[in-house]
């Protein structure tokens, strides 16, 4: 027998690289953050994808209190036209 490896065996010099997903945290929380101010669209920003729409939990990580203080801050900024309702290019 011989230890050579055969065509059709991969050996790699260093392992794999294995992918470790982050946990999501809130930054409101973990920031102290009281309050969304919706007269910070910079921040909102952060929030909203390319086509306007809010970002979902699962995406940002937010507990479902700030979410709702972010969707109700959005609102208010896109109503003062702060942020667009239609972001063909916002980012």
């Amino acid at each position: 027998m011989t230890t050579e490896p055969k065509g059709n065996e991969v050996r790699y010099l260093t392992p794999p690289p294995i992918e470790v997903k982050k946990k999501k945290y809130c930054r409101f929380r973990k920031y102290n953050i009281k309050y969304v101010d919706y007269k910070n669209p910079d921040f909102l920003k952060h929030f909203i994808n390319e086509q306007g729409k809010l970002l979902p939990v699962r995406i940002t990580g937010n507990s479902s209190k700030y979410q709702r203080k972010v969707a109700q801050a959005v609102k208010r900024a896109r109503h003062l036209a702060l942020l667009p309702f239609v972001g063909d290019l916002l980012k």
